[in-house]
């Protein structure tokens, strides 16, 4: 089918014009279907665009509120969620997970500490045992199986992605204070007080306005097997235990789940707005959400290393802070190495900076095939920093 022309429509304040002519160039160059980008300078939104096709058919435009999966970008407001208790002395992110989800102490877990949980070093990246998207689906099932399993590797020793138990292990912890899962907690404490457009999982009085994805071209099954075949256990179990991708994302099942990690629905407004209180070191929209001193310690490094899920897919070493990731050297996220956020599956991105003031929120409909760092993502942080 003959790709129209995206038409972009929103909001750019002349001195970020750069911005704007990257996210043209993304269409008309880098194969975007359907895109959002939202920056916030000190609080005032300074770029809100959209554009292109919310359907694979192009037969329904991207509008000002059309919501899209953002998968692991979601991963920050579930660790926002964390840090929420934290601040309020309701959690310590230095006690054992257990002392918080007694049945955790299983398998020799019992010193594994809530800050593994939010840097990937818990050793838990994915199920040992075969686990369908529809028992992804099922909260108490898989968080009885995580609190069973034995960890792949020692705890808090290396990060390896958990890119699906994140949600779980993190979200579990804030259930078990909180009484609330991660989406009604956030809601109740963030998003609903402030209208940010986000929810995690999708109510379905919403699901007119949801943007279908579109998977990028795929490997062979004997590629595929070829890839798989190398990647050690550990990263096997999070990446492809279940394996889920568009189709999968685009189900109503999917949709409707509670699954922290990944199904994280919004637009790229919301986006920015969520990690524009890490980028106001804890404010946001006139609200303070979190101390100073708590959006800091959101930052805090926990060691660069070869991450041991993603390190055969990436060119250098990354730096896991206590729920996002940090810029560092390779400037995924601007060029402050201490900058951070973190990257969705496809390409979607939430960035905050707190010496510039700056958040970024990026979300698209067509996946690109990237682990991290896609181009379209990056363009628009280059035309970001060159304006500022």
């Amino acid at each position: 089918m003959t790709e129209r022309a995206a038409q972009v429509h929103g909001h750019c304040d002349p001195r970020f014009a750069a911005v704007r002519t990257a996210f043209e160039v993304n269409f008309r160059e880098r194969g975007e279907l359907g895109a959002a980008v939202a920056v916030t300078v000190g609080g005032e939104t300074v770029v809100d665009l959209w554009g292109g096709w919310a359907d694979a058919a192009q037969s329904r435009p991207w509008e000002r509120d059309t919501l899209v999966n953002v998968w692991s970008t979601t991963k920050g407001p579930t660790a926002l969620c964390a840090h929420l208790l934290a601040d309020q002395g309701l959690l310590d992110l230095d006690s054992p997970v257990a002392a918080y989800w007694p049945e955790f102490a299983a398998a020799g877990k019992e010193q594994i500490l809530v800050r593994h949980l939010l840097s990937h070093r818990a050793g838990l990246s994915g199920l040992r045992e075969p686990h369908s998207l529809q028992q992804l689906c099922d909260w108490e099932l898989t968080t009885q199986r995580l609190a069973a399993m034995e960890p792949w590797w020692a705890p808090g020793t290396v990060s390896g992605y958990h890119a699906f138990t994140y949600g779980f292990l993190v979200g579990e912890v804030v259930r078990r204070v909180s009484g609330l899962l991660p989406g009604a907690f956030l809601e109740r404490e963030v998003t609903g007080p402030l209208g940010i457009d986000f929810a995690i999982g999708l109510p379905q009085k919403e699901a007119g306005r949801v943007a279908e994805l579109v998977q990028p071209p795929v490997a062979s099954s004997t590629e595929q097997a070829a890839v798989f075949s190398r990647l050690a256990p550990a990263a096997l179990a999070a990446l492809a235990n279940p394996a889920v991708g568009a189709a999968e994302a685009n189900s109503p099942e999917w949709r409707a789940a509670e699954i922290p990690a990944a199904n994280g629905h919004g637009t790229a407004r919301a986006v920015a707005a969520l990690y524009g209180i890490f980028a106001g070191r804890g404010s946001y929209d006139g609200h303070r959400f979190l101390s100073a001193e708590a959006a800091e310690r959101v930052r805090e490094g926990q060691g660069s290393c070869r991450d041991l899920v993603l390190g055969a897919g990436l060119d250098n070493d990354t730096e896991a802070a206590l729920g996002l990731w940090l810029s560092g050297s390779n400037g995924s996220y601007g060029p402050n190495p201490r900058a951070f956020g973190h990257d969705g599956f496809g390409g979607s991105c939430g960035l905050a900076d707190p010496e510039a003031g700056v958040s970024l929120g990026y979300v698209m409909n067509r996946m690109g095939p990237h682990i991290a760092d896609d181009p379209r993502k990056m363009a628009l942080i280059d035309a970001l920093y060159g304006a500022l």
